[in-house]
């Protein structure tokens, strides 16, 4: 599997493997990296060369950019430190290219990109639910391989510990969109704003949980965990793992006894605090809010 480094990882406010619909990120081939709501700049997470940008197709949604890009890089590895973690005869990083999308380019084809350099412009994209905030999508496939189509990338992991988060699923609202609201709980044990680790919403085993918690189909783990482990949250399962993906069971998730879409997870290196996904809600900051789980025969799946 291939390692994103730790020095990448933590230029980023937050990640996430899993939450997202789009096939890139089935069984966690992508990452989605987030940086500041105010920061309009992409940063790239790779060294390399521009081998390519184009136009590419997305939905038609009210809220995003017109057009959706895609940036190929030829990856150095060495410099991006990007690392392996398989059979050293099947270790792909020479010959590796990097897909970029979500960004309007600012390169051109042939230019060389360290790690850090602006990319372009952050764009909203069509792929993009309404509750996504701006991020770099990030995967990795072999030069041999088909670059333009959306799956075939490489698993890859954030060579990162991420802190389990124990939750009893209360906390007050501290930010509200028109489709989401934002808690302040789940927090660290001692409220730093900033204690230099990654940290997620945990399982009632301590298991990070990564992804859109149930409306997309599957999420994932990112805490080491064995292949057909049985995972629970406030006392209800949600699913059994194989290997470090988790196929959701059937529930719903609800907001002080209202169903609504669900949690939207990630790992933070910033303050943690739950997002809610509620379309049409009528919440308020400084609303006290207690989330639970219970299991359904008709759960909400968005993709």
């Amino acid at each position: 599997m291939l390692r994103l480094p730790r020095s990448i990882c933590f230029r980023f406010e937050r990640f996430s493997l899993y939450n997202s619909p789009y096939p890139a990120h089935d069984s966690g081939c992508a990452i989605d990296l987030y940086v500041d709501d105010d920061d309009p700049v992409a940063r790239s997470p790779v060294a390399g060369v521009v081998r390519e940008t184009r136009t590419v197709r997305a939905p038609d949604k009210p809220y995003a950019h017109d057009d959706e890009y895609l940036i190929l890089l030829d990856v150095d590895a060495e410099r991006t430190g990007l690392g392996w973690s398989g059979d050293p005869e099947t270790d792909p990083r020479d010959g590796l290219v990097a897909r970029i999308l979500h960004v309007e380019p600012g390169v051109a084809v042939g230019d060389e990109v360290a790690v850090g350099d602006s990319l372009g412009r952050l764009v909203r994209s069509g792929f993009f639910a309404p509750w996504v905030s701006n991020h770099v999508h990030l995967g990795f496939r072999r030069a041999s391989a088909n670059l333009h189509r959306a799956r075939g990338s490489l698993p890859l992991t954030a060579d990162v510990p991420v802190l389990p988060l124990d939750w009893d699923g209360r906390g007050t609202v501290v930010d509200v969109g028109e489709t989401f609201v934002v808690l302040d709980r789940p927090t660290r044990a001692d409220n730093a704003v900033d204690t230099g680790e990654f940290a997620g919403l945990a399982s009632d085993d301590g298991i990070v949980l990564d992804g859109g918690l149930a409306h997309y189909a599957a999420g994932g783990t990112l805490s080491p965990v064995a292949d057909e482990t049985r995972l629970s949250l406030f006392d209800v399962d949600v699913g059994r793992t194989t290997g470090r993906d988790v196929p959701w069971a059937a529930f719903d998730v609800v907001a002080n006894g209202e169903r609504v879409t669900g949690l939207s997870l990630f790992a933070s290196q910033t303050t943690f605090g739950t997002k809610v996904v509620c379309p049409d809600h009528d919440f308020s900051v400084g609303d006290d809010l207690e989330v639970t789980i219970r299991t359904s025969e008709n759960p909400i799946r968005l993709g």
